[in-house]
């Protein structure tokens, strides 16, 4: 199938779009690279143009005979969300709105969306199951609800089939420690400690250690890119038009901030500085998926420890201290950081 992945050349949607490419697909990612990254793909996969620019998004479906859409564009920050909330709204919903136009003005009839465990309250029973509430408590959150409003409603109005994707941690590297994690501005967990690891960065942050868990710290539910791009697969490829569904997409299976703390001092084989401040606005003490839905559908993840995705991040992170930037000079091999790939 011939695919347009909006945000294709971001953390996830190159990792989507390597994966498509090796089942069978005919991916291209159409990215205005204000957060990706042009060497995570290759130069003939990508159409460079911008989500709220409806005449750029139909001439990229027009030229590639697009037959689906997957919209990963967006502004992702949690934090920043809630201090910049006209440009999320703005990019996150509009962006998404002019995707869903260009789809109707093209005939593009299928679109799978990549939305957050953010939209869920977070004050319910975990794991969180599909059906669980919906009441986003971060701007992000309500942006990306939005979003799977806006779409189905269009799927109602106008025959699209469409899957909803809420993701929960998207997590590590490719594990020919070729493609990884490289952001313009880090939020994710695992990387800011690896940074922290190779001098990067002085010391990690741990917001708060007084929470209602085991260590006192955060829990969440890490899934590595790979399982995520087979769910995209997946999703895609069961899909009915004028349908839609959503699925959660984590293992069902909680680690602390602290233990990925550890986990990633394993990989490393050091010691990483790190110091515990106060809570942080918008964040939930455990975030954990039920995931059922999508393994009926056959989802059956291959990394299923916090250690063996940990291992893949350090082996891109020991390896690419610059990202994307460097050349291949390692920084050093930890206890599992040499075996694994």
């Amino acid at each position: 199938m011939k695919i347009l992945l909006t945000g294709g050349a971001g953390y996830v949607g190159s990792a989507c779009l390597r994966w498509l490419r090796a089942h069978g697909h005919e991916p291209i990612a159409f990215d205005n690279l204000s957060e990706g990254n042009r060497e995570s793909i290759d130069t003939n996969e990508l159409i460079e143009g911008d989500i709220l620019d409806q005449e750029a998004l139909a001439a990229a479906m027009t030229s590639t005979g697009a037959e689906a859409v997957m919209h990963f564009a967006a502004l992702a920050s949690v934090p920043k969300s809630i201090t910049q909330a006209e440009e999320y709204w703005r990019v996150n919903v509009q962006g998404t709105k002019t995707v869903l136009d260009a789809m109707r003005e093209c005939g593009v009839p299928r679109i799978v969306f990549s939305s957050s465990a953010a939209t869920y309250s977070f004050e319910v029973d975990m794991p969180i199951g599909e059906d669980s509430p919906q009441i986003p408590q971060v701007p992000y959150g309500t942006t990306k609800l939005v979003g799977e409003k806006l779409i189905a409603d269009y799927a109602k109005a106008y025959g699209i089939g469409f899957a909803c994707l809420r993701y929960f941690n998207a997590s590590g590297a490719d594990p020919d420690g070729r493609f990884g994690e490289d952001r313009r501005d880090e939020t994710h967990v695992i990387p800011l400690v690896q940074l922290t690891a190779i001098g990067r960065r002085e010391e990690f942050l741990v917001y708060g250690d007084d929470w209602d868990t085991t260590d006192g710290s955060c829990i969440r539910d890490f899934v590595h890119t790979d399982d995520l791009a087979s769910a995209h697969q997946i999703a895609l490829e069961t899909m009915t038009l004028g349908r839609g569904e959503a699925f959660n997409v984590g293992l069902g299976r909680g680690y602390s901030v602290l233990e990925v703390v550890r986990s990633c001092e394993r990989a490393a084989g050091m010691s990483i500085p790190h110091r515990v401040v106060g809570r942080r606005p918008g964040d939930p003490a455990v975030l954990v998926a039920a995931s059922a839905k999508l393994r009926d559908r056959g989802w059956d993840p291959r990394y299923t420890s916090l250690d063996e995705i940990v291992d893949t991040a350090w082996n891109w992170q020991s390896t690419h201290p610059q990202g994307y930037a460097s050349t291949a000079s390692p920084v050093g091999e930890g206890a599992r950081g040499s075996d694994s790939s």
